[in-house]
């Protein structure tokens, strides 16, 4: 996804959340400063994670199986660079609490043997 993709796909992604939260006003007239803000907080992070995933999935790391050279990430332990083995599913935990996956490639070093999902 190339950059102007990304920013028209978080740009209607603000828009909708905006008109989720002047809906959930209307339905919601009475509502604290603390209800406000689990409201808002809760559609934050669901748009930060797909940000966040986005981002991540734009990297070179996340598809290498046809890179060559210098393009390949290199290993973190002893500097050679990955060959790939496939694409494989990875689940993390966001700083927000929000599970994401992510299927990108995955990498083993030639060297020491070091399997990894490349960080970048």
């Amino acid at each position: 996804m190339e950059s102007n993709e990304l920013e028209g796909r978080w740009s209607a992604g603000l828009s909708e959340m905006g008109a989720a939260m002047a809906q959930w006003r209307r339905e919601h007239p009475r509502a604290t400063l603390s209800e406000i803000e689990d409201a808002l907080d809760g559609r934050m992070a669901a748009m930060r994670t797909q940000m966040v995933v986005d981002t991540v999935m734009t990297s070179p790391a996340a598809s290498f199986a046809g890179a060559v050279g210098t393009a390949r990430p290199k290993c973190p332990a002893c500097g050679e660079r990955l060959v790939s083995r496939g694409q494989a599913e990875r689940r993390l935990l966001t700083t927000g609490g929000q599970d994401i996956r992510l299927r990108r490639s995955y990498g083993q070093c030639p060297g020491c043997g070091l399997e990894l999902f490349p960080p970048r």
